[in-house]
């Protein structure tokens, strides 16, 4: 038998932007949403949670096993002037949905500048 290392990880996100919005969806699946933590401090966005391994059962023995289990944390670096009260989280099908409004955009003005 080979010895089985702890395999860490980390669930993967998909970052997009639309108009007024950024969303991050964080696939997390196997974990109850009461076992993930969302927090903002200093502009930086952290998730955190633990994948529990199922219970050991008597008389089974696992062939194969790739899912991983254990602690995970994941941490964003947020815009500047984004308003962190206004972020939503949602929790649907193993993906934790996190939604923020834009902040609003400083219009800079053009000026030419003439090469002599």
């Amino acid at each position: 038998d080979l010895p089985s290392l702890p395999t860490a990880w980390m669930p993967r996100a998909d970052i997009r932007e639309t108009e007024k919005e950024y969303i991050i969806d964080l696939s997390v699946p196997g974990i109850k949403k009461e076992d993930v933590k969302c927090e903002v401090k200093d502009d930086v966005l952290t998730v955190s949670g633990e994948r529990r391994s199922e219970k050991e059962e008597k008389g089974k023995s696992w062939l194969r096993r790739e899912s991983s289990y254990g602690s995970f944390l994941r941490s964003f670096t947020l815009p500047e002037g984004l308003h962190t009260e206004d972020i939503k989280a949602a929790y649907k099908d193993g993906v934790l949905t996190l939604t923020m409004r834009k902040p609003p955009q400083v219009k800079s003005r053009g000026i030419s500048i003439k090469i002599d």
